[in-house]
């Protein structure tokens, strides 16, 4: 009789399974769904659109999406970059993620929380992302292992030069071609082209206007001498200066909207295609932000909102206008909702906003929407906010923060301040002395892996060149001693193609260099010299803060074998002259 239950068990168990990979394929091969065009600018504030009333700047394409759709007026993301990626990316505070910096490993978001993306896969859409990730860059942190099938930007948190750049494609190091925002907005539109068949998810999260403040002589010659007429409430505090060349960097982004949209509308796909736009974090300046406190980094409004609009011609009606508070946390879930996706697997801590996009007046629960940065907690609901020092604003009649009533309504000041503590011991956020993650390479499903001098540490004399981490290269390397190294976990014990983009000067060549694992070593010799001058003053609009750029030049160090587990890799120099390399990466190819 064993055999007999077996056989039956068996066909049940293959008719079942037949079942369920029909119904995955039939899922797959829904391609009456809408597609879906993100764009996310870096560092404009919520006051740098003319649709929000500054006429210092005039932006007709991103203010006809809302024209022609719905704006959010009450729509907050977090006070920085990396945080808000990754909540838009997975319905899901920041807190909970692994997110806590903006660098040096601390903006990876966690593996195991599905992302849009890879929702969108299941459901047959193809998926890119163009610009800055800024939520990890080795696999399985990176773009293409968190559900988008291609990658074309930069990983890190700013980029050193916006004209032609080294930037990774699916992994590769290749260069870019031409001013970055257009460049990435070149490749968003070549992909729906090449897509325009099947539904698509296009995230084009563009590098603009975060400094270095570069931009095009077209762009910049509008505003190099333009008077400002609307500034910020405190004048004395702005840099017009800078002001004019994010300005300029807005109108640029403005013009690549308007590509895309001439675009999807050649293609027609208008119809069928929703479109959204808004920005990370509030203006990296101090300029005209419609008279709200605080800018990028704050926990206050100023810091936190931004525009939020939705297009999706003949589904939303023009011109529809959304008060109700939204946040990061309701991108995916709204996006979901829109598009009748129901995953039961997918856990937010956002809302689906659709109701209220088609009908504004709709029934609403009131909710609490949590800012946090840098140890400072403040929070929104749909009149008031407590700040991070537990003031108590009325947003609808007070937007500016000039007013605290905490003294004259300290039932409810309490009762939000009961709210935050719960929130933060809910959600406590990972610092840097409690993450413990090591930087990961030679993933079994990606052939690629780098190393930046970003996710390293270097000993003795060594330096980097320039305090914020992202972009930089390690510079003065003059004794032996000294070392590079990166605290890393080998995913796949393996063979690895190893090429170290370098410099160094004249009358040096001859360096021995060692790379190091435990006992596994690969180790060359620097034959040519290459000192190139440092680059990017030259495109600057205003002196930068983070570090000037250069070319590097790419050596085959030669093959190396690597032991699976966590062991640091020590990049160490055996012999020198005056002074060794300069090292900006390493970059691993796993060698099947």
């Amino acid at each position: 009789m064993r055999p007999i239950i077996f056989i039956i068990w068996y066909c049940c168990f293959g008719l079942l399974w037949s079942c369920k990979e029909q119904i995955q394929e039939a899922k797959k091969s829904d391609e009456g769904r809408p597609n879906i065009v993100l764009i996310m600018a870096d560092d404009q504030g919520w006051g740098d659109l003319s649709f929000h009333g500054n006429t210092n700047l005039n932006t007709p394409n991103i203010d006809a999406i809302a024209k022609k759709g719905v704006s959010f007026t009450n729509f907050f993301v977090q006070p920085v970059c990396s945080p808000t990626r990754a909540e838009l990316l997975t319905g899901n505070y920041f807190t909970r993620l692994g997110v806590h910096d903006t660098s040096a490993g601390g903006e990876r978001m966690d593996i195991g929380v599905p992302t849009i993306a890879e929702i969108l896969k299941n459901y047959g859409y193809k998926t890119a992302a163009f610009g800055k990730w800024h939520n990890g860059m080795q696999p399985p942190y990176n773009p293409n292992a968190r559900g988008f099938d291609e990658f074309y930007g930069f990983a890190s948190g700013h980029w050193g030069n916006y004209f032609s750049p080294l930037l990774e494609h699916n992994g590769e190091l290749v260069q870019g071609n031409g001013f970055l925002a257009d460049d990435l907005t070149d490749r968003a539109i070549s992909f729906i082209q090449t897509h325009k068949n099947k539904p698509f998810f296009v995230y084009l999260p563009l590098n603009t206007p975060h400094s270095p403040m570069q931009v095009p002589d077209a762009y910049w010659n509008r505003f190099k001498d333009k008077e400002l007429v609307m500034n910020y409430q405190n004048p004395e505090e702005e840099d017009t200066q800078f002001t004019r060349a994010a300005l300029a960097m807005v109108e640029n982004i403005d013009a690549n909207v308007g590509r895309i949209s001439k675009a999807l509308k050649n293609l027609a796909l208008e119809e069928n295609t929703i479109v959204v736009y808004l920005s990370d974090n509030g203006p990296n300046g101090w300029r005209w932000n419609g008279g709200l406190r605080g800018k990028k980094g704050a926990t206050d409004e100023g810091g936190v909102k931004t525009p939020f609009f939705i297009q999706w011609k003949d589904h939303i009606k023009p011109g529809i206008t959304v008060e109700r508070i939204g946040g990061s946390i309701d991108i995916t879930p709204t996006l979901l909702g829109l598009l009748d996706i129901t995953d039961t697997e997918f856990k937010a801590d956002g809302i689906n906003l659709a109701p209220w996009i088609f009908e504004p007046n709709s029934d609403y629960k009131d909710r609490i929407i949590y800012n946090h940065w840098a140890g400072r907690t403040s929070l929104r609901t749909q009149q008031y906010r407590l700040d991070d020092e537990n003031r108590l604003y009325d947003m609808v009649s007070d937007p500016e923060q000039k007013l605290d009533i905490a003294q004259k309504l300290p039932k409810i000041r309490d009762s939000l301040l009961q709210e935050k503590l719960k929130w933060l011991s809910k959600y406590p956020p990972l610092t840097k002395e409690t993450d413990d993650r090591p930087f990961t390479l030679g993933h079994p499903n990606f052939k690629f892996t780098q190393l930046p001098a970003r996710d390293a540490m270097a000993t003795g004399d060594i330096e980097r060149s320039n305090r914020f981490p992202n972009n930089t290269f390690f510079t003065n390397w003059t004794q032996t001693k000294d070392s590079i190294y990166w605290d890393v976990e080998t995913l796949k014990k393996g063979s690895y193609q190893v090429t170290l983009y370098y410099t160094i000067p004249e009358g040096n060549s001859g360096a021995e260099i060692l790379l190091q694992q435990g006992r596994n070593t690969l180790r060359t010799t620097i034959s040519e010299v290459y000192d190139p001058p440092l680059k990017g003053m030259e495109n600057d609009r205003v002196a930068r803060m983070e570090s000037y750029v250069k070319d590097f030049k790419p050596l085959n160090m030669g093959v190396m074998e690597l032991n699976a587990g966590r062991m640091p890799l020590v990049l160490k120099l055996d012999r020198i002259k005056s002074t060794g390399p300069d090292v900006r990466l390493l970059q691993f190819e796993r060698i099947e």
